[in-house]
């Protein structure tokens, strides 16, 4: 964290207001699974063992009774209030949350949630790593300006910038829980994140839901990749997707030409589905994808278009509909 982001987080952690509060209270339960490592999370940022030293004791003699949430909003309130001599701690617990990028030690349930809400602090505070990369790409450009090739370096600065903020879109999605405002986010990110890679958007993407079902975000549209149009859908949902949730996206394509078939979905695809879109691959090429994978894309820098060609390829050569990645 450079010394501008560091001052940045210390005027902001001054006094949490609601929203930062409220986001730190729920997403510093979840980077860890034992209860005990809450209390450890706020020792190591700083926090006064007498904030918390009643909390201990609870723990140890009635852990039954103490949830992480509680622990973590009580301290996190306690920190709060406590003004000036304080002021190092709260932009301590604001530092770590921000820096944390290996969410390993989360309950699987919790690993994309906790990114997610890490993702929404980082924007909150303006303290994301990327912008540092972002600040170090516009010193390199000073050097390659006077190398004269300015607008090459511009245009990686740019590139940067855009994919820094699309991943920090993209990432706060996981911790948005209304499913409308996810849904409508999800619509610009997905273009967004398509066209960042070379994927020519060839049709905005439009939102919609099955009835009376409200956590379901469906988005189609149609990409373009190497010539290629491929018809994209989406489905959000809490268990894994089976044969009768691609049915619909299948046979949209048999009436659609040469058009080939794209799935994205947040959750995994049941061995029914799979069969499915492998059956379905006699007749169109077909390609699945998790949204997770878009994670790990986008955590390494990869290129979204590289792996959709690998996928692509593997459903057309070796007549599998899903690569995982």
């Amino acid at each position: 964290m450079t010394t501008a982001s560091m001052d940045e987080a210390e005027d902001f952690a001054y006094h949490y207001p609601p929203e930062l509060l409220a986001l730190l209270i729920e997403v510093i339960p979840r980077l860890s699974r034992a209860k005990r490592d809450v209390l450890l999370f706020f020792r190591g940022a700083g926090t006064p063992e007498r904030l918390f030293a009643d909390l201990a004791d609870q723990l140890a003699t009635a852990p039954d009774g103490v949830r992480k949430a509680d622990l973590a909003r009580t301290v996190l309130t306690r920190v709060n209030d406590g003004g000036d001599p304080l002021l190092r701690v709260r932009s301590e617990i604001v530092k770590r949350v921000c820096e944390c990028t290996d969410f390993s030690r989360c309950w699987p349930d919790d690993q994309l949630i906790a990114h997610g809400l890490v993702a929404r602090v980082q924007h909150v505070v303006n303290v994301k790593d990327t912008f540092t990369r972002i600040n170090l790409e516009r010193q390199r450009e000073q050097q390659l300006r006077r190398e004269g090739i300015e607008r090459t370096a511009a245009e990686q600065a740019d590139a940067l910038r855009q994919r820094a903020m699309v991943q920090q879109a993209f990432f706060a999605l996981f911790g948005e829980p209304d499913a409308h405002r996810r849904g409508k986010a999800l619509e610009g990110v997905l273009n967004a994140l398509f066209a960042l890679d070379g994927l020519l958007v060839r049709e905005a993407f439009t939102l919609r839901g099955k009835p009376g079902d409200g956590i379901i975000e469906q988005i189609d549209g149609v990409v373009q990749l190497d010539s290629h149009l491929y018809l994209v859908e989406m489905k959000w949902l809490n268990a894994p997707l089976g044969a009768g949730d691609v049915a619909q996206h299948l046979v949209r394509l048999y009436h659609r030409g040469d058009m080939r078939g794209l799935f994205l979905s947040y959750t995994p695809f049941t061995p029914a589905a799979l069969d499915a879109c492998r059956d379905a691959l006699h007749q169109r090429v077909v390609s699945l994808v998790l949204l997770e994978e878009f994670v790990g894309v986008l955590n390494r820098g990869d290129n979204l278009a590289a792996m959709l060609r690998a996928k692509v390829t593997a459903a057309m050569i070796e007549k599998r509909p899903f690569l995982p990645v």
